[in-house]
């Protein structure tokens, strides 16, 4: 048995159940695989789930990892219970980290204190400015949230907790790349960042049961389907060849990750980090990209629900790619199973001819599984519905991440890149400042300045 040294395991301890409701959640539908359940991890599981986790590991740290719905709803005792069968079960030497993604809304001075005492790493969800959040990000009376959000930061912050943002791409958010950057870096205090395109799937049935008229969009068909309630929506994620209206376009998604980047790679490379800029700069680098969407392969990131039950992916929790209970089969089995190796194998071998003779797939490598499901120009299926967006955010940034490569060779570091940002921003304010209304315009677009540039308003 091939057994890998390392892997990622999110646990669901309350399965699908949240006290949000918000829009776009993929997960909450998952309540319907569960007919019945009470949502809540039994303590004898919780013991043999750590037990397992840490016999699977034969890697010095083993990461427990909990997320939801919104694993809060299990009470502060249940995780110091994970944390004492973690101390009881660790081997000598082994370091256990723990980590959470939650809404935030929860939390308060006591969780703060306790996330500090033993070091979790806390996700706080948020999609930006107050606006843009209250858009979609709503509890289950579908009034917003974004106080409640703000208050539990608020706790994590006064404790010291470490603590990174994601910020799910939408409808309401994707066009204010500096704006939403600028409130996590700034009010939200936020120096690691994720950012997770939003694209929900459905097909012609779910539409029709939800009684919303389709509208055709370029490259994917688009649904104007609002979907107000999770139990209108799809259980079935991996299926369907519209995307609802709310969903991010591929176009979006790439000049949010350029407008983001922008500001980012001026003023804070070394101080603030974002998931997408270290991935890319490792694979420019030729280094692990630490990220199963844009590695070769995937099928090292599973998800368990509260159950026991495990699925190949956090994103995969569907009947057919179901593995098994580790109350029946013991963890490492799972991890290891044939059905989880192709899963993992298949993210390469899927790829459609289009994709490998691309430019820029070492830095890609197809994007996640979930969201190929549109074709290539030439009629094969399997290509990403975000490629555009990838290629716009790839060649953009394609010469920095080889000068950043190349530091990091020297043994310099990447913030240098820095002062070449600034001295190439002094030169073309002073070109711009100098330029006659009839000389070519210092943007390099081939039109007189007066009007490119020049003209009024620029």
């Amino acid at each position: 048995m091939n057994t890998p040294p390392a892997f990622h395991l999110l646990a669901k301890p309350t399965g699908a159940a949240c006290n949000l409701d918000c829009s776009y959640c993929f997960f909450l539908s998952k309540e319907m695989l569960y007919p019945g359940s009470r949502f809540r991890m039994a303590d004898e599981l919780l013991e043999s789930y750590i037990r397992q986790l840490i016999e699977a590991h034969r890697a010095p740290e083993v990461m427990i990892a909990w997320q939801g719905g919104e694993p809060a709803l299990m009470g502060l005792d249940f995780f110091r219970r994970s944390v004492a069968y973690a101390e009881k079960h660790r081997r000598p030497g082994m370091r256990v980290t723990y980590t959470i993604q939650t809404n935030g809304t929860l939390l308060d001075d006591e969780w703060a204190a306790f996330f500090k005492e033993h070091q979790f790493l806390v996700g706080i969800s948020i999609d930006g400015p107050r606006a843009m959040h209250d858009a979609y990000r709503v509890d289950k009376g579908g009034q917003p949230t974004f106080d409640r959000v703000l208050r539990g930061l608020g706790f994590l912050r006064q404790h010291g907790v470490d603590y990174n943002t994601l910020t799910t791409l939408h409808h309401a958010n994707a066009d204010h790349p500096v704006e939403v950057y600028r409130f996590l870096r700034d009010e939200c205090g936020s120096n690691y960042q994720q950012y997770i395109p939003i694209i929900e799937r459905v097909d012609e049935e779910d539409i029709a049961r939800a009684g919303v008229p389709v509208r055709e969009a370029s490259p994917a068909p688009v649904s104007t389907a609002p979907w107000s309630s999770w139990r209108d929506r799809p259980l079935y994620t991996q299926e369907g060849t519209y995307v609802t209206d709310r969903s991010v376009t591929a176009a979006q998604f790439g000049r949010f990750l350029n407008g983001v980047y922008d500001e980012w790679v001026r003023r804070d490379i070394g101080r603030v980090y974002v998931q997408m800029f270290d991935v890319a700069l490792a694979n420019w680098h030729g280094e692990p990209s630490g990220l199963c969407v844009h590695s070769k392969t995937c099928g090292l990131a599973l998800a368990m629900e509260h159950n026991g039950d495990m699925y190949s992916c956090d994103h995969f929790v569907e009947p057919r790619y179901y593995l098994g209970n580790i109350q029946e089969t013991p963890m490492i089995e799972l991890v290891t199973s044939p059905a989880q190796r192709r899963f993992g194998e298949d993210k390469f071998d899927s790829l459609p001819r289009h994709c490998r003779t691309c430019e820029v797939r070492f830095a890609c490598h197809g994007g996640c599984p979930k969201d190929r499901f549109i074709t290539t120009p030439d009629g094969e299926p399997g290509l990403n519905y975000l490629c555009e967006g990838y290629k716009l955010f790839f060649h953009h940034i394609d010469r920095d991440m080889r000068i950043m490569s190349n530091l990091l060779r020297q043994g310099r570091a990447p913030a240098e890149l820095m002062q070449v940002y600034a001295a190439e921003d002094a030169r073309s304010q002073a070109a711009f400042a100098t330029a006659g209304r009839n000389d070519p315009c210092p943007c390099g677009s081939g039109k007189k300045f007066k009007h490119c540039h020049g003209r009024s308003g620029i």
